[in-house]
Formats: structure tokens, C-alpha cells, sequence
């Protein structure tokens, strides 16, 4: 088995609404498309969808990696947990493979205003087909880091790009909430 790790993590400046960006992080549907492209994302049930990467090109192998993620929010902080995972086109690998990925999401609020904080962390085990296995396991994990790697920069790009521009829009939506409660 080989293992293959990557890291990112985020800090968003969220502009003040009208509806406060924790109420918007209960939106599991609406984070979800924030963070990956719709075309590759199928619902599940509530809180839970089917992530359908892009194929992946990796030394001589052609990879697509499905996972189940589930999404759920405590308090301030949005987590995002995958739960099952398979390769698509590969049954011979699929059975030897496995895909973790745990992330989190907190609304901090501070002088600046608020800011979202986050970290996701992706790891894969894969049992490698034969041929493989000759090469130096320096130069696999380095391949195989640095496409997790980019896994993870895009969807941290995507997020950045379309969360808030998604939590104004769906602010604009909703109805005021008053400032003070008597």
C-alpha cells in the first residue's frame, strides 16, 4: 500500500448581509455547489452527495474516484466528512483503494469583521498494480501528493470564488432579520 496525503486550508473575508453567514452555513446544498462544479455532484439525501472527480491521470493508470460526502453544521463550523468511495473504470484497483477526506469550515467574527476559516485535509491508500511498484517510491509520492494536492487547490479556488458571491445573493433572498430583539 502507498499512501498519498495532501493539506490546504482557507481564510475568507465575508462582507456583513443582512442574514448572518452562519444561518447561510446551514445550506449543505448551497456549500456543496460553492466547493465543487455541479456537473460532478449528484444528491444523495440531505446532507449527503455523490462526488464524481474529474479523471485523474496517474503514471500509466486513468483514475475517477467517486465519493459519498456527507456535510453537516454544528454551531459556527460547517464539516465535511467522506464516507465511501470507489474508482470508476478500475475494478481491479477499486477494491484496493481508499479515499479520506475531512474538512471544516468556522464563521469567526472579529475586528476586521468576519472571516471564514477553514482546513481539509485528502488522503488515499492504494494497493498500486505491479508495474508500478518499480518505481522509485519517492518520484509515486511525489506525483501522487501533488495531484491530491491540486484536488484540493481547486476546490479551495472554487470555494473562494463562489461562496460569498452565493451567501450575498442568497442574503439578498431572505428577510431581514432585526438587529435587536426586545
Amino acid at each position: 500500500m502507498v499512501c498519498f496525503q495532501a493539506s490546504q486550508s482557507v481564510s475568507i473575508a465575508v462582507p456583513p448581509q443582512s442574514v448572518p453567514i452562519q444561518q447561510y452555513l446551514k445550506q449543505s446544498d448551497r456549500l456543496m455547489l460553492a466547493l465543487i462544479d455541479p456537473e460532478q455532484l449528484e444528491t444523495l439525501e440531505p446532507g449527503l452527495f455523490r462526488f464524481r472527480m474529474q479523471p485523474i491521470k496517474f503514471v500509466t493508470l486513468m483514475l475517477r474516484p467517486v465519493s459519498d460526502i456527507e456535510i453537516w453544521s454544528e454551531q459556527n463550523t460547517v464539516y465535511v466528512h467522506s464516507t465511501a468511495c470507489r474508482l470508476e473504470g478500475q475494478p481491479a484497483i477499486s477494491d484496493k483503494f481508499s479515499l479520506n477526506l475531512q474538512g471544516h469550515l468556522s464563521s469567526q467574527d472579529g475586528r476586521r469583521g468576519t472571516q471564514l476559516c477553514g482546513q481539509a485535509n485528502l488522503k488515499v491508500d492504494v494497493d498500486l498494480p505491479t508495474a508500478l511498484r518499480f518505481m522509485p517510491k519517492s518520484v509515486l509520492k511525489a506525483t501522487g501528493n501533488g495531484i491530491l494536492n491540486g484536488i484540493l487547490a481547486t476546490m479551495k479556488q472554487r470555494l473562494m470564488r463562489r461562496l460569498v458571491a452565493d451567501y450575498r445573493d442568497w442574503a439578498a433572498k431572505q428577510p431581514a432579520l432585526s438587529a435587536k430583539v426586545s
